[in-house]
């Protein structure tokens, strides 16, 4: 194949991407998702002006059963509360191909700035980072 037709046979491949990367961007990111750790599923949906996740259910039990407290939370009004039904991301607003909010860790009781974003069919890519260092995990829509 000469180099004048590979050329136009990848810039016509990269064409037909092209359309894929945005509609992949207005997926939602709403519904049932299992954490990277397979531990929870969290239920994004709307909360408000914004959308939220919320611990839905333990897929593994914590030390402290169904019933585990936010034991780990700096509020300390806050360490009795149950962590099913606790928010975990918080004031998700779309910024283009990404939602932008908080996420809260309650292993560490830290919050941390949240970038949620779809990316290959069925995945969730959520990024939490504390200033220039960031950690992306990986959920999968539960079913």
């Amino acid at each position: 194949m000469r180099q004048s037709n590979r050329m136009a046979l990848l810039a016509l491949g990269m064409a037909l991407l092209a359309p894929a990367s945005p509609a992949a961007a207005k997926e939602p990111i709403t519904g049932r998702w299992i954490t990277a750790e397979r531990n929870a599923v969290v239920a994004i949906a709307r909360c408000g002006k914004a959308l939220c996740g919320r611990i839905a259910r333990f897929l593994i039990a914590p030390a402290g059963g169904d019933d585990q407290r936010d034991v780990n939370n700096p509020d300390p009004a806050l360490r009795s509360r149950r962590l099913i039904g606790t928010a975990i991301l918080t004031g998700l607003n779309p910024d283009g191909a990404v939602w932008r909010g908080q996420i809260y860790d309650p292993k560490t009781g830290r919050s941390y700035a949240a970038e949620v974003r779809r990316s290959a069919p069925g995945t969730l890519e959520v990024k939490g980072c504390l200033g220039p260092l960031c950690q992306t995990q990986v959920w999968t829509r539960a079913r």
